[in-house]
């Protein structure tokens, strides 16, 4: 029996490193996105698929998680707010990461 588990938000969260995987020029949203979505995978006994796609992200972008996480720490450091109708952010608590 494996001890992998899927998240609850396994089906939302694709969509969202589906469409992530395919920008060129990703935009301050994309960053924040993909940057809250490591938080959540990061220490998750799981979603092997799901954190392979988020380190192809990353090196597509040519990040790595620091630089990510610097670059999405100065957004919200520039007053920078996902707009209210963006569902997929909500509860996330991705902009209370110091």
């Amino acid at each position: 029996m494996s001890n992998e588990q899927i998240h609850p938000l396994h089906a939302t969260d694709k969509e969202i490193i589906d469409n992530l995987i395919t920008k060129e020029n990703p935009g301050d949203l994309d960053l924040i996105n993909l940057a809250r979505l490591i938080n959540r995978y990061d220490n998750f006994p799981g979603e092997i698929e799901m954190k392979q796609d988020i380190l192809k992200i990353l090196k597509f972008w040519d990040f790595t998680k620091d630089s990510l996480f610097e670059r999405t720490r100065t957004l919200w450091a520039n007053n920078f707010r996902p707009s209210n109708t963006n569902e997929d952010l909500v509860g996330s608590g991705f902009d209370t990461l110091n």
